[in-house]
């Protein structure tokens, strides 16, 4: 099964899930959806990762089955773990449909807060 597109093949810009289909009944979902964490990793990552669970994450097996330092199999390690720690931000246009709801008088400004916090980003205040 081929990994989700995330990224767009013509800018190289974030996609976004907005439908899903069965192929059983062909009933569709449409909304926005994110993808999971491990969705994001390269295919790279995700060999790493597999070669980590097969080897009960023991990184000295790590070390000798990819031929690379064990200060090297840690980072690796690390990076895989600070991309699925870090949270998923929402685009932009999500948040621009909050503040139009505000400013429709469709939203209150708590309402708005709520929203805008759920979404995540890079500044929660």
């Amino acid at each position: 099964m081929r990994k989700i597109l995330e990224e767009c093949p013509g800018c190289g810009g974030p996609l976004h899930i907005t439908g899903l289909r069965c192929g059983q009944c062909r009933m569709e979902v449409r909304g926005g959806f994110d993808p999971c964490g491990f969705c994001r990793l390269t295919t790279e990552q995700s060999t790493f990762l597999m070669l980590f669970v097969e080897r009960r994450g023991n990184l000295s097996e790590m070390e000798k089955a990819l031929g690379i330092s064990y200060p090297t199999v840690r980072n690796k390690l690390e990076e895989i773990i600070r991309l699925l720690r870090e949270p998923e931000v929402a685009p932009v246009g999500a948040r621009d449909d909050v503040l139009r709801k505000v400013a429709a008088g469709q939203l209150s400004a708590s309402e708005a807060l709520e929203q805008l916090q759920a979404l995540g980003g890079e500044d929660d205040r």
